[in-house]
């Protein structure tokens, strides 16, 4: 195996997103993820595979010395499917947008999860349809003013932990487009995790949805707004390290360490590797002004995933079959002699 680097990832191709696009930042995250992830997989890079549907995040394939298919509106998890289920040995990388995959994609996003098919989503959240011109998206927030909703939107967005999560999703992610080296850390993981793994990545549209994430990603309140989470960390967050999270009834709640009787002990440690759905889809949820939004790997846990059930499944089907040849398959059955 050749020892890549970053430059082996980067294409000779113009980046086309405007400048200051938070597509930009996850773009080198993705660059300077993968050589790790070859180091620690032995993966050479033939096989690698970047997949995308339509939208600004969608033209990531270019950007990539790797294979690429630059698919169409919706269906980049179809297409990143049957590429995994047709070769299991190719790594799969699938880049989209909010708009692209959870409206006219949602059906392909959710199944893939639920079927937990070993594929790497980077789910681009900028809130806004943005390469066709501010429509709203499903993450749009609820009374959003746009090309679309001149008066605001009268819908409640998706949030996508929930989505993942409710469909039974083994990996989840959250980041934010300037948490670089953060976003590198969580696509190695993601690639050493065996199933679907989905990255929600929040990013920023100059454009047509300016500061949409302003209120996380600011760094004068990123530290009390945001909690970054780490499997066997305890959940501590703040400018001064000396806020957490505690279990209070039947949900979560941000107090302030050595203030109302709380101690470092009560701080709740993370496990992302734990069966319980419910702590990991209350993290998932959390949002201001009261809680902090959890950033870092939420959810790890380990299943069956489908390619391997198709492989094993051939096998056995396989070993038991009588037909061995096409002869055997023309004689098997119903069969009648012609004179």
């Amino acid at each position: 195996m050749a020892n890549l680097t970053f430059k082996d990832f980067k294409s000779d191709q113009e980046v086309r997103w405007c400048p200051g696009c938070g597509d930009h930042a996850v773009l080198a995250a993705l660059q300077r993820a993968l050589p790790s992830v070859s180091q620690a997989l032995g993966y050479d890079l033939e096989r690698y595979v970047v997949v995308s549907g339509i939208g600004c995040s969608s033209r990531l394939p270019y950007y990539m010395n790797t294979y690429g298919f630059h698919g169409i509106h919706g269906r980049a998890t179809a297409i990143s499917t049957g590429i995994k289920v047709a070769n299991p040995n190719l790594t799969v990388w699938q880049a989209c947008g909010d708009g692209d995959a959870l409206a006219i994609g949602g059906n392909h996003f959710i199944h893939a999860i639920r079927r937990n098919i070993d594929i790497n989503i980077i789910l681009f959240n900028n809130q806004i349809y943005g390469l066709t011109k501010g429509q709203y998206s499903p993450t749009s927030k609820l009374g959003a003013i746009t090309k679309t909703s001149p008066y605001g939107t009268v819908e409640h967005p998706f949030t996508p932990g929930s989505l993942v999560l409710g469909a039974k999703g083994t990996f989840f992610a959250r980041s934010l487009d300037v948490e670089i080296k953060l976003n590198q850390d969580i696509m190695i993981q993601a690639a050493l995790h065996d199933g679907c793994s989905v990255m929600e990545m929040l990013t920023n549209c100059v454009i047509f949805n300016d500061g949409a994430h302003k209120h996380l990603s600011d760094p004068e309140w990123r530290a009390d707004r945001t909690i970054i989470l780490k499997h066997g960390e305890k959940m501590i967050f703040g400018k001064n390290h000396d806020k957490g999270l505690v279990l209070h009834g039947m949900g979560i709640k941000a107090v302030t360490i050595g203030e109302g009787g709380y101690t470092i002990n009560d701080v709740l440690t993370h496990n992302a590797h734990s069966d319980n759905m419910g702590i990991h889809m209350m993290l998932a949820d959390m949002k201001g002004p009261d809680l902090p939004v959890a950033l870092g790997v939420i959810r790890d846990v380990k299943d069956q995933t489908y390619d391997d059930g198709v492989r094993d499944q051939i096998k056995d089907v396989t070993l038991k079959s009588k037909i061995r040849c096409v002869d055997d398959l023309l004689h098997s059955g119903s069969t009648w002699t012609v004179e």
